[in-house]
This record gives C-alpha cells, structure tokens and sequence, in this order.
C-alpha cells in the first residue's frame, strides 16, 4: 500500500471494481461496467443519454453506443423526449440485477469492513460502516466544488 492517501483510495477502487467484476461475472454473468451503468440509471431514471454520460464520467458517444443493444437485451429503455432527446430508463430485468447483484456486493464489502472490526487491536481504530460512509460522501462533495470551481 501507498503512504499518500489519493493513491492509497485510488488502489482501493480499483480493487473493489475488480471483486465486483468478478462476483457479478461468476454469479449474475454480467460485468461490473454494464452493472454501474444499470445502478446508475437506478438512481437517475428518468435521464437522458447526455446526463448519463456526465453521471458515469464517459463521453455521451459512449453511452450512445451501447444503448441499441442494452435495449435489445432487454436491461433498459429508450424512449424519445423533447427534442432529439432519448431518456433512458430500466426495465424490470435491469432493476431486478440492480437490487439482487447490488444487495449480494453490499454484503460482501460489509463483510470486509467487518474483518477489520474483528481483526487484531493492531489493525488500528474499528470501523463504523455508515460513519466512514457519510465521510466518503463528504469528501466527494468538497472534491466535486472544488473541482468546479477550477
């Protein structure tokens, strides 16, 4: 592990995605890309392909491209808005992956946060689950301003 924290969180991240990837691919048999997209829209829908894109942090040419066959497999919906607008939504196959695969991830990473509450006195202070939670959230927020003001 790094000292500085941004790569110590950075390292973190991309080893929850790579166990999500894998418990999702193994149990559901679907990615953890195609997951965040459908969690996403779970949280967002209604939303357009454009305010998609911003939220998943990809070009709206991304989210474009995979919306025909998304819709085609039966996770989302596509239906015109104002304009050339095309909101998205899920379909009960999506929200079902959502809820079940969402569910089965939460546990496994509070098991892990469990670990370290039952590991050695050496592995420092117990974790609180939604303490650590609330300060990540936080310190997204501050990030996000912060950024925007650049």
């Amino acid at each position: 592990m790094a000292e500085r924290i941004t790569v110590t969180l950075h390292e973190l991240v991309a080893e929850l995605d790579i166990y999500a990837d894998a418990h999702l691919r193994e149990h559901h048999g679907v990615s953890y890309n195609l997951f965040e997209l459908l969690a996403t829209l779970a949280e967002t829908a209604p939303i357009d392909i454009t305010g998609l894109a911003r939220c998943l942090r990809v070009t709206k040419a991304a989210v474009s491209k995979r919306v025909p066959a998304l819709v085609a497999d039966g996770w989302i919906t596509a239906d015109g808005g104002e304009g050339r607008r095309i909101v998205l939504g899920l379909t009960p196959r999506g929200a079902d992956l959502v809820r079940i695969a969402g569910g089965e991830l939460e546990a496994e990473f509070a098991g892990m946060l469990a670990e370290m509450r039952n590991g050695p006195a050496s592995a420092g202070d117990p974790i609180d689950d939604g303490a650590l939670n609330a300060h990540l959230a936080r310190l997204t927020d501050i990030v996000i301003s912060k950024g925007r003001s650049l």
